[in-house]
């Protein structure tokens, strides 16, 4: 039991906590996005995965700001297992993550999350990429 609830926790040795990490993320790292949040990556050489939230003040008031960022933790924490060690995630939630059912929530930001078999990436400044480019 005691295992279980380790693995379930949200300690911080698995949270970004300094603004140098964030900056280090969103000027250095790759992005996805979809319609409920933008998440923000970037190899940390750690052998752990850490998430930080940025939730702005323009999706809603304290209290809806607190709920997307309580909902996003608990996402991360039941499906970190599926997400390989080493990255730096910052996610910044849309308004309607606010809304969204938990099952459609947990689908969009596990497929945002980067995997081992994730498409293509762009740097997070960068505009994507056209097809026939060559360089």
């Amino acid at each position: 039991m005691r295992a279980d609830r380790a693995s379930a926790s949200f300690p911080k040795n698995l949270r970004l906590l300094k603004r140098s990490e964030f900056r280090r993320v969103y000027e250095e790292g790759e992005r996805r996005t979809g319609s409920l949040a933008a998440v923000f990556y970037f190899p940390n050489g750690l052998g752990r995965t850490r998430l930080g939230i940025t939730v702005p003040a323009r999706v809603g008031n304290a209290v809806v700001r607190n709920r997307i960022k309580r909902r996003v933790r608990e996402v991360f924490r039941r499906t970190r297992v599926q997400i390989p060690a080493g990255w730096d995630l910052v996610l910044n939630p849309r308004e309607a993550a606010a809304h969204a059912p938990y099952p459609t929530l947990t689908r969009e930001l596990v497929r945002l999350f980067p995997s081992r078999v994730a498409g293509p990436l762009r740097r997070a400044g960068a505009p994507p990429a056209k097809e026939n480019e060559t360089r």
